[in-house]
């Protein structure tokens, strides 16, 4: 069995998200301000608010552990949201494949009259959410045996009431006879059991038990849990939920 890896850029910043708590844009009510503010922030950003925050509060974060550090983010509203997560980890994965950043590429159909389109073009990580990045003008569909790593799975257009988009970013995939048998994801999230201070990244993988059917009826593992005890399997089915590429990943 062969494995595949995205780039060790792109997987040094999944990492460095690891003690980053997941933002809710919706819950925090904030529509503009800095990134870091709003759920945008790149590790570096958020890392440099937690010095901020330390100093404030007279911490010394070399006595702070994992949990203390994200529970110090949580308290002072400060995260990352799932689009968020993904623009840094794509953009570091694009510069790496020799692309450029993100914003050379992006375009933004869905912003609405001459200030949203301004907005998009000069705060593009801000501006940028599911439905950016799922756009036929941004992505295109994948079929499970041409999934590569550095693709995403969108999930958007969710019933009313229900869930917001959310995505998730392919890191890993572990091949048999060049067909993906294993897709190793990671996104940022808040599960119903995360309680308060649990929430952030989460890793999971899926298991390919049939190629020609959907990415939502194959076998979804995360938090070593499966069927309807994976919140982020059952938020699959309730939505649109497509593998896609970025047009300029090909």
């Amino acid at each position: 069995m062969n494995t595949k890896l995205i780039s060790s850029g792109a997987l040094s910043v999944i990492e460095q998200y690891k003690d980053v708590p997941y933002f809710n844009n919706k819950t925090k009510a904030r529509r503009a301000g800095l990134r870091v503010e709003v759920g945008k922030g790149s590790p570096k950003e958020i890392h440099d608010e937690l010095k901020d925050i330390a100093l404030i509060n007279k911490i010394d974060l070399n006595n702070l552990d994992s949990a203390s550090t994200k529970k110090l983010l949580v308290d002072n509203n400060i995260g990352i949201e799932c689009s968020g997560f993904a623009y840094h980890v794509l953009n570091e994965e694009s510069m790496v494949r020799g692309k450029g950043a993100l914003d050379r590429h992006l375009k933004f159909p869905l912003s609405k009259g001459i200030f949203g389109k301004l907005r998009s073009k000069f705060r593009p990580i801000i501006n940028t959410n599911v439905k950016t990045l799922a756009h036929e003008d941004n992505s295109k569909y994948v079929l499970n045996k041409e999934i590569e790593v550095g693709d995403i799975i969108t999930m958007t257009d969710g019933p009313e009431g229900g869930e917001r988009d959310h995505v998730l970013v392919i890191y890993q995939i572990e091949y048999q006879n060049f067909i993906p048998v294993v897709l190793h994801y990671a996104h940022s999230v808040a599960w119903p059991t995360d309680g308060e201070y649990g929430h952030g990244l989460h890793k999971g993988v899926i298991e390919i038990t049939d190629i020609n059917k959907g990415i939502t009826e194959q076998r979804w593992i995360e938090l070593e849990k499966t069927g309807e005890e994976n919140y982020t399997f059952m938020r699959a089915l309730k939505s649109k939920t497509e593998v896609r590429r970025l047009r300029w990943f090909n």
